[in-house]
């Protein structure tokens, strides 16, 4: 039996190097902030997918002459400019706008460079008490137009947040049945700090681990996949909203439920909506989409 005074060496050492690094953190964090942090964010390996032997994605790289997105006027400029240099280039695109004041469209209409294959439409939507709902409603929304308008002239939509901006190409390899993509800030992180709606009452409860945690900035594929995404994930808002309940994120909180039953054919790495905020990541080389600064403040407010 060792003697009591190496116990109480070994005792004092083991709590002074605790305590030390307990210093240390600090010291770095008063430094660094949450850069270190993100920094050590990126070396923690990424999970694999689990899906069993023998499921297979369908890659689906199938081009098509028409392609679709939704809106906020705050940052819709930016996002049209750069989509025409970026986005599927070398092919017709259509826009489709969803705006509360047509006027603020045909103004910026001035401002946009004309393109023979590339077109706008605009969709005046109604205005909503709380933003909350301005993301939720978008699912019926989407579903309508699909509906009314985009299945009669063409084959794939894509829908993406307008706060954000194109810098590098997303083109056709992007194209598939059903394309979900990779949250920037979850895809690194452990499954258990997933922020899936874990309340039994609302539709969008997931009680499993799920696959991976999706983005609700970007989803598409076909028509017909992309109508049956939103109108199941409408149909469960309208669910919570019956029993006065609503899901953790949202509509992305559904979103993820679906792709959890409804497994996407292709998955998008978050090189394709990127968070500058997030700081380095040794696997993202490119950047295709970029988060806009977000003004929450002002993009928020619905008076």
């Amino acid at each position: 039996m060792a003697p009591r005074w190496l116990s109480y060496g070994r005792y004092f050492v083991t709590k002074h190097k605790c305590v030390s690094l307990v210093l240390a953190i600090i010291v770095i964090y008063s430094v660094m902030g949450l850069a270190f942090f993100r920094f050590m964010e990126g070396l923690i390996p990424m999970d694999v997918c689990h899906l069993s032997k023998g499921f297979k994605s369908k890659p689906g790289n199938h081009v098509d002459n028409y392609l679709d997105y939704w809106y906020l006027d705050m940052y819709l400029e930016n996002f049209l400019v750069s989509a025409d240099e970026y986005f599927m280039p070398g092919f017709p695109v259509i826009y489709y706008v969803f705006v509360d004041d047509l006027l603020k469209l045909e103004k910026l209409r001035l401002r946009l460079r004309p393109r023979a294959r590339r077109k706008i439409k605009e969709f005046k939507v109604e205005k909503h008490k709380r933003w909350q709902d301005i993301s939720m409603f978008r699912m019926r929304k989407i579903s309508r137009l699909i509906e009314d308008h985009v299945k009669h002239e063409a084959n794939y939509v894509f829908c993406f947040d307008v706060d954000q901006r194109f810098q590098g190409r997303f083109g056709t390899e992007a194209l598939s049945e059903s394309v979900a993509l990779l949250h920037a800030w979850f895809y690194r992180r452990p499954k258990f700090m997933y922020t899936y709606d874990r309340n039994p009452l609302s539709a969008a409860y997931l009680e499993s681990e799920g696959d991976f945690y999706y983005h609700a900035a970007v989803f598409g594929g076909t028509w017909q996949r992309v109508k049956n995404l939103t109108e199941t994930c409408d149909r469960g808002i309208m669910q919570d909203k019956q029993k006065n309940v609503e899901a953790v994120w949202h509509d992305e909180s559904h979103l993820n439920k679906y792709f959890w039953l409804h497994k996407p054919t292709k998955i998008l790495s978050p090189e394709y909506c990127w968070d500058p905020m997030i700081g380095w990541r040794r696997d993202i080389r490119v950047v295709r989409l970029l988060w806009a600064k977000k003004q929450y403040d002002i993009s928020r407010q619905t008076n």
